[in-house]
């Protein structure tokens, strides 16, 4: 049986809502992530999550299945000062970035979050910037392996607590002729 095959693009303003439910449904399930009740506004930002296509430079990109069904979803960012987290990565420079990747719970397995990630590398390549910054957490051992397998380094200065959640940082050096 032939893998599925998934296409990365924008999302459409019509898919806003259905990516926020998707949001929230991944990082609610996440073993050992805060819950919506012990942080609601973190859970109100991934319900709202096409609200970032209003800030500069963020591209709300989406995987879809051939049959265009909603596989994942990942906010890109051109400027790292518009990233929004805690911490020092809204200081990088020469910096794109990526946050709040979700994938399906049926579409997992499948490489969504790998070619998520790996659009965003290359919007990042594309636009220039010498690096990728990113935070993961110790709940997100799948996508922390990934994110080492493709080349991210930790880097412990870009490193925050979000309430009572240590969030690691990690960048991707890019290559630049």
């Amino acid at each position: 049986m032939p893998s599925p095959s998934f296409t990365i693009r924008p999302a459409h303003p019509s898919e806003f809502t259905a990516l926020g439910q998707l949001m929230v449904q991944v990082y609610s399930q996440l073993d050992g992530f805060p819950k919506p009740e012990e942080q609601p506004a973190y859970y109100q930002l991934l319900a709202n999550i096409g609200d970032f296509t209003q800030k500069p430079g963020a591209e709300l990109l989406v995987a879809v299945s051939e049959q265009n069904e909603l596989a994942g979803g990942v906010v890109f960012f051109h400027d790292m000062q518009h990233y929004g987290s805690g911490g020092t990565a809204t200081q990088e420079k020469d910096a794109a970035g990526f946050r709040l990747l979700a994938v399906a719970p049926d579409a997992r397995g499948k490489g969504v979050g790998k070619l998520l990630t790996l659009a965003c590398i290359q919007k990042a390549n594309d636009v220039g910037r010498a690096q990728v910054i990113i935070h993961s957490t110790k709940a997100m051992q799948t996508a922390w392996a990934m994110y080492e397998k493709l080349g991210f380094e930790r880097a412990q200065e870009l490193d925050f607590m979000q309430g009572a959640l240590p969030v690691f940082g990690f960048r991707l050096s890019l290559k630049h002729a």
